[in-house]
């Protein structure tokens, strides 16, 4: 949890096994918006050193050499290697979806939209600033009631030059809510769990195999026109393999052992939901265990957001290639990608243009579907690409 004094502001648990949202807490979530955030938890990366960067593009299946190969970058446009995009994501835990405010009601990581301004490169010391900027209420068939928490974050480096703002946001949903009353994934629930035959395996490894990383050969503005399609990237099949993979190079949100889960429990004694052992344990869980995903009101243990907006991003930069940049991402999460799914992510340029810095640029619009068609995520990216002139 996150903000001035989180701790002390309750829900009240009402009827059920899990909180409720209550007015009170609202109100005084409320009156936390535009307040600086003072009392942040501390970042898994505090600088982009070459372990980190590396393990946060594996972390996504990213072996971009720009990210991961010093000796190639070397010889790239910035004389070292860089970091992924979304390394922004181990860089600051409320981009990633540290909320605080309401305890013990769930947290779901569901967009973000996010402005580079020059790439993170190898040494990069970050400094950031945060605050709550709004909190909407909306009607939702996964939970009925929802509030979408809007934090703003703006990354810096230690001589106060912008690399990255923007927004990320989080639903917060009552878990007992979710379970009974949703609606949302009532087909996925009744569907059996998924079965790949050797055939099924080879279709997506097919797409792995015909995956390209544009890399050190330019792509012009010139060259692109408006319709073109972008290659297709697969993403799985879902496993908490997977998952876990990513955790260990982002970090995770509430990932703790012994002694400092201890004290996280303590500071936030709303996060603790007992294991199956009596333990208490934190919601993060959902991630790799199929019984509490399916007390929250999903069909099973399910990805990480900042992981499928990671994923977008990879999309666009292994087309862009080393001389292009990543001006601006938004993307927005619309179905979980539980165990056992595998998603298919396409785009499109639908625009080009030049921007206010005089930069040539294109958009590309993107989605990402899972087997069965069903929308997973979409994306909006703006990439700088050099022109010929």
């Amino acid at each position: 949890m996150t903000g001035p004094r989180a701790v002390d502001i309750d829900s009240d648990s009402g009827e059920g096994r899990f909180a409720k949202i209550t007015d009170s807490a609202l109100d005084n979530l409320r009156r936390l918006v535009g307040v600086p955030i003072a009392d942040t938890v501390e970042p898994w990366c505090y600088e982009a050193t070459r372990d980190n960067i590396r393990h946060y593009a594996h972390g996504i299946g990213d072996d971009n050499p720009l990210w991961c190969d010093p000796a190639y970058a070397a010889g790239g446009p910035y004389g070292t290697i860089v970091a992924p995009p979304s390394f922004v994501f181990a860089l600051n835990r409320i981009l990633s979806g540290y909320v605080g405010g309401l305890p013990g009601i769930h947290a779901m990581w569901a967009g973000a939209d996010l402005t580079w301004h020059q790439p993170i490169t190898r040494g990069t010391e970050v400094r950031t600033d945060a605050h709550l900027e709004d909190l909407v209420e909306h009607q939702t068939s996964f939970a009925g009631r929802a509030f979408q928490q809007i934090y703003h974050v703006e990354l810096s480096d230690t001589e106060g030059r912008p690399l990255c703002t923007g927004s990320s946001w989080c639903f917060r949903t009552e878990r007992d809510t979710a379970r009974e009353l949703g609606t949302k994934y009532a087909t996925a629930k009744a569907r059996p769990p998924m079965r790949y035959s050797a055939e099924d395996i080879e279709r997506v490894f097919a797409l792995y195999e015909s995956e390209s990383v544009r890399g050190a050969e330019p792509r012009y503005v010139e060259d692109v026109a408006v319709g073109d399609a972008l290659p297709a990237m697969a993403k799985g099949p879902m496993t908490v393999t997977g998952f876990i993979a990513y955790a260990q190079g982002w970090g995770g949100l509430y990932i703790r052992a012994n002694k400092l889960a201890y004290k996280q429990l303590r500071k936030h004694p709303g996060l603790g939901i007992p294991n199956a052992f009596g333990i208490p344990d934190v919601p993060e869980r959902v991630h790799w265990e199929n019984d509490l995903a399916t007390d929250v009101g999903t069909p099973a243990a399910y990805d990480y957001g900042p992981e499928r907006c990671s994923w977008l991003t990879h999309h666009l930069t292994n087309w862009m290639g080393d001389a292009g940049f990543l001006r601006r991402h938004r993307s927005q999460i619309r179905h979980h990608n539980v165990v056992g799914d595998w998603i298919t992510i396409t785009g499109a340029v639908t625009a080009k243009g030049v921007d206010e810095d005089g930069h040539p640029y294109v958009e590309v619009e993107q989605e990402a579907r899972n087997q069965h068609g069903e929308l997973s995520a979409r994306g909006t990216g703006t990439v700088r690409l050099p022109s010929r002139q």
